[in-house]
């Protein structure tokens, strides 16, 4: 018998700058664990980071801002994503770039507007009419074609339904037959139908086919309790960004001047704060009423230096509003002019801005710190490092900048497997160093070559 190891099928995860960020690596006490969840160093930081993390999820921190501030390549961004890795999936997180506001067809302000109103979430609770079961038939029904001939077409399906009180046989419109197809739906699998809406959910397999052989990976669930008609509590999250679209599209009429009209329309439009004012009524209403809760979730603006006055003002006003999430800056400038203007300010950013945030200070890493960073890129790009070229590694962050260090793992890797090895030598590295300039050697180049370059 032979027997072959083969590459696993499975897909491979695209490795980004981020990837191995994975929380802020506190313990259960609040205090920053050394090297955990992807972090390195920026104890303080974390900490701090912490403090609001908590608070988000007591709802205390609704309208307020935090700045992240520190030189390039010391974890800000890294930081913000550990706070949204930390909140969940369940809590709104919108990252955007201060450069994303200058559009030829959408006003600052209004691109700024919808992104806060991406950041926050709407969890309404709905009880509806459901029918609940086994599928134990699916037998569509063939009408004439409308059309004449030959053909035929499915006018509707019979399809029967089984829990653990009862069955029942339903007959169902055509389009319901067509979701169903959509879903994939099996006899055997357990799903539910809305009563109003006719929308079809596949739960899973029933239990009772748990046995049998199948090559697909089923998620097999038990086969549902009480009635198959029921009433049942449905959670959907959306957030205020998916209302103000869903309402903002005319829907229009099935004749030839509303298709030409919506064909004509162009892709994007502005939201009217008029529109928006009638979503705010509507959501307090569900909000009062109990049947929908509002989450306030976390705009992340990088660069934000690259905002002008109009966005600065703009920020004021938006972060006093009732229906504000939490919003987090995070720049790498120090005392620098507010774009737009002659004023300097700290981070870019004006004073009356700057009284209503937190700011939360990154330091650089020291040269331990940067070893471990690179061991830790090498381990999430599968990479191996004997310990002389990682310590050489390390002497290159400290000299040029940590990204440059983390830039060239993968080129070394490649002339290491060019010289028939698997591990990165020293030589590999100093090899790469010869053919790639960082942004410092650089600049020296430049300054020493002055007058063969343009200027």
């Amino acid at each position: 018998m032979n027997i072959e190891e083969v590459q696993s099928t499975t897909k491979k995860q695209r490795i980004a700058t981020h990837t191995h960020i994975k929380g802020l690596g506190l313990e259960p006490s609040g205090r920053a664990i050394d090297m955990a969840a992807g972090f390195v160093g920026q104890k303080e930081a974390r900490e701090a980071a912490g403090l609001v993390v908590d608070m988000i999820k007591q709802k205390k921190m609704a309208g307020r801002a935090l700045l992240l501030a520190g030189p390039p390549g010391t974890g800000k961004t890294a930081l913000a994503l550990g706070i949204s890795q930390e909140l969940g999936t369940k809590v709104p997180f919108c990252p955007m770039v201060g450069s994303e506001v200058y559009s030829s067809e959408v006003k600052k302000t209004e691109v700024l507007m919808e992104n806060f109103r991406r950041a926050i979430g709407l969890r309404v609770k709905e009880n509806k009419e459901v029918y609940e079961g086994e599928v134990t038939e699916l037998t569509p029904e063939e009408t004439e074609s409308i059309t004449g001939g030959y053909g035929k077409s499915i006018g509707g399906v019979i399809i029967g339904l089984k829990t653990v009180k009862g069955t029942k046989q339903l007959r169902l419109e055509a389009s319901i037959y067509d979701a169903l197809i959509k879903e994939k739906v099996a006899v055997g699998d357990v799903i539910y139908i809305e009563a109003n809406s006719g929308a079809v959910k596949r739960v899973g397999r029933s239990d009772a086919f748990a046995t049998e052989f199948d090559l697909e990976a089923e998620e097999y669930v038990p086969l549902p309790k009480g009635e198959v008609s029921k009433k049942k509590e449905i959670v959907q999250d959306v957030t205020l960004h998916d209302l103000d679209a869903a309402n903002a599209r005319p829907q229009g009429g099935q004749d030839i001047l509303s298709l030409m009209g919506q064909m004509m329309k162009p892709k994007k439009t502005e939201i009217t704060d008029k529109l928006r004012q009638e979503i705010n009524k509507v959501v307090n209403g569900f909000i009062n009423k109990g049947t929908a809760e509002l989450v306030p979730g976390v705009l992340f603006i990088d660069e934000v230096h690259m905002l002008d006055m109009e966005c600065f003002s703009y920020l004021n006003r938006a972060l006093e509003s009732s229906l504000s999430p939490i919003v987090i800056f995070a720049t790498n400038r120090g005392i620098c002019n507010v774009r737009g203007t002659d004023m300097n300010s700290p981070h870019g950013i004006p004073v009356d801005l700057l009284d209503r945030l937190v700011i939360i200070r990154t330091e650089n890493y020291g040269p331990a710190e940067v070893i471990q960073i690179l061991a830790l890129r090498a381990q999430v790009e599968e990479l191996h490092l004997d310990e002389e070229s990682l310590a050489y590694l390390g002497e290159i962050g400290q000299r040029s900048s940590l990204r440059h260090a983390v830039q060239l793992l993968s080129p070394a890797s490649i002339v290491a497997k060019m010289n028939g090895r698997e591990e990165i030598r020293k030589a590999d590295l100093e090899e790469v160093c010869a053919l790639y300039l960082d942004a410092k050697s650089s600049a020296k180049l430049l300054q020493d070559q002055q007058e063969k370059y343009i200027s």
